[in-house]
């Protein structure tokens, strides 16, 4: 028998192997073949971003020896200043902070925040809770070294039932000392719809006509590339993210960025380091070639997680369960909430997608006290790169609404093969009935 002539019985066979039994496979089939369109136009999509970092690369002249690895006090290190050019290029910002010195987009949040307020400024949220990780670098719970105890106020303005912006909240909380409102993009654990560009971008427009002087800064987490805009292109005066989320496409090994205003990102590049140091110290000690590659991946790497999480959403709302965004509804970030109202659902679903993952496909994901969080949260996260949100991946809070959170796969094929694996799961733990 030719083989490559009978690749569709060969795919079944190997998706029997790896434990997916048909009935499942031809549910997702059944899914996948109604997603034509959508798929359509989120390569569209990822081809203009793609060709916007390569213009970005080309025109910052992006040579051989950007890959250089630097060490020790880093000054002239040519790789990590011309990144920091490419990205505020692909950002259309005045100024870029990228580094390993960065640990995660917590930390890149912690920094510009911190940078950019002094004693007796207020921190406003008008889009309701932060992420977990954020409300002890705030204060909201009380932690070492929270803005809180360097005198920084906080308040925040609730989202209106329909999950919109309550406009009329938000100006009666801008005060004189409001310095800095923070605009988280992706929903976090929440099942709130996370926010188009051009949604902050009304956002931004709107507090700023109220006081022109205050500096907005978005969580851009999870968001980058999955439209043809960013947040900076509306006028945030300062994106951050982290690069072990979608602009470090799989490869960067850590890191994170901060895009925006000039004096903004002095600030931090100060906060990062040193008074008197700022952006001139920080070797980047040979991950260049990873942060550029991964950058120039990114665009086609978020288009795969895009796919999968139309497809997660598609088949969990077949299934009858609450998923946001919903089958049909544009897309603005990689993440897709699942609400199964029982903790076995959230479980079954992460022990499905660990088992699709190369990297520890044998272990069970249990719930456990993660640092930064209030309850117990389960992570299924099978990664090359340890905690990297941008591979396939699914977390959530064992607490009401018992909702799993599943972002990232670098391929499509992968992301397919992990939800399937989810509901593979679910029907063997009974969660789930085809």
């Amino acid at each position: 028998m030719d083989k490559g002539n009978n690749c569709d019985f060969d795919i079944i066979s190997l998706y029997k192997e790896l434990g997916i039994r048909k009935q499942v496979l031809d549910f997702g089939r059944k899914i996948e073949a109604g997603l034509e369109g959508r798929f359509a136009a989120i390569d569209k999509t990822a081809e203009y971003n793609q060709l916007k970092v390569i213009h970005a690369m080309q025109k910052c002249q992006v040579g051989e020896g950007c890959f250089h690895y630097a060490s020790g006090y880093g000054y002239n290190d040519v790789g990590r200043d011309t990144l920091e050019e490419v990205y505020a290029s692909v950002f259309h910002t005045e100024s870029a902070l990228v580094r390993p010195q960065i640990t995660c987009g917590t930390h890149a949040l912690a920094l510009a925040l911190s940078a950019n307020l002094r004693p007796g400024d207020e921190l406003l949220s008008p889009v309701g809770r932060p992420y977990d990780t954020l409300e002890e670098v705030i204060g909201i719970r009380p932690s070492k070294g929270s803005l809180a105890e360097y005198g920084v106020s906080y308040s925040q303005v609730e989202l209106l039932e329909d999950g919109t912006f309550d406009y009329d909240g938000i100006r009666k909380a801008i005060h004189d000392n409001t310095k800095l409102v923070t605009i988280q993009r992706s929903k976090g654990y929440q099942t709130r719809p996370s926010f188009s560009v051009g949604q902050i971008g009304e956002l931004i427009s709107f507090v700023k006509e109220i006081k022109p002087d205050l500096i907005c800064m978005v969580d851009n987490c999870y968001g980058e590339f999955v439209e043809t805009i960013e947040p900076s292109d509306v006028g945030a005066d300062l994106v951050v993210g982290s690069l072990i989320k979608n602009p470090g496409g799989g490869l960067a090994p850590i890191g994170g960025y901060i895009a925006g205003r000039k004096d903004l990102i002095e600030a931090c590049g100060y906060r990062l380091t040193s008074p008197g140091l700022g952006k001139e110290v920080g070797a980047s000690l040979g991950v260049m070639q990873s942060f550029y590659q991964g950058l120039f991946l990114a665009p086609t790497v978020t288009a795969s997680a895009l796919k999968s999480a139309v497809f997660a959403a598609n088949i969990y709302e077949k299934l009858g369960f609450p998923v946001v965004p919903n089958g049909s509804e544009g897309r603005h970030d990689i993440i897709q909430a699942v609400t199964f109202g029982k903790p076995e659902g959230v479980i079954a679903f992460c022990k499905g997608i660990q088992a699709a993952a190369p990297v520890d496909s044998f272990v069970t994901p249990i719930p456990w006290a993660m640092p930064g969080y209030d309850s117990d949260v389960i992570m299924a996260a099978g990664a090359f790169v340890q905690g990297s949100s941008i591979e396939l991946s699914a977390d959530g809070p064992i607490k009401p609404p018992y909702a799993v959170y599943f972002q990232g796969g670098l391929t499509w094929p992968h992301g397919r093969l992990g939800i399937l694996m989810s509901l593979e799961y679910l029907v063997r733990e009974s969660v789930v009935v085809l």
